[in-house]
């Protein structure tokens, strides 16, 4: 079973019941582990979260993750070529002129072989993806 991406906006959503999409973020989080599919996401979306939770209640949710996604194997370091791909479809303005830590994760995934996203960042299903909720 090929694991989901996570992506900042899916899981600031779980996290903050205050979040105009928590309802729909957290039903599709359920469906994710009810079907117990793995799930993965990078250094750089974990850097979005911890700045984004830096003074919410949520903070520790991100540590917590991070420690889970560490332990499984599943926090992925983007390589080098991941870099440099990312900074080239940003510069082209490509999947909606998506941001550069979008770009990375969309080179991850690519490179995984990853199609689903935990997320309705538009960004995501202009690149190709399919968004979760």
């Amino acid at each position: 079973m090929s694991p989901v991406f996570l992506d900042t906006v899916g899981l600031v959503a779980l996290w903050n019941s205050a979040d105009q999409w928590h309802v729909a973020a957290d039903r599709a989080f359920a469906q994710i582990l009810a079907r117990r599919q793995p799930t993965v996401t990078t250094t750089f979306v974990l850097l979005e979260c911890g700045n984004t939770a830096a003074r919410k209640p949520f903070r520790s949710k991100v540590s917590q993750l991070r420690t889970t996604l560490e332990q499984r194997n599943e926090l992925i370091v983007p390589t080098e070529d991941d870099w440099k791909q990312a900074w080239t479809a940003y510069e082209r303005g490509e999947a909606g002129q998506a941001g550069i830590v979008d770009h990375v994760s969309f080179q991850v995934m690519r490179r995984l072989g990853i199609s689903e996203v935990f997320t309705n960042d538009k960004h995501f299903a202009a690149a190709g993806f399919t968004v979760l909720f």
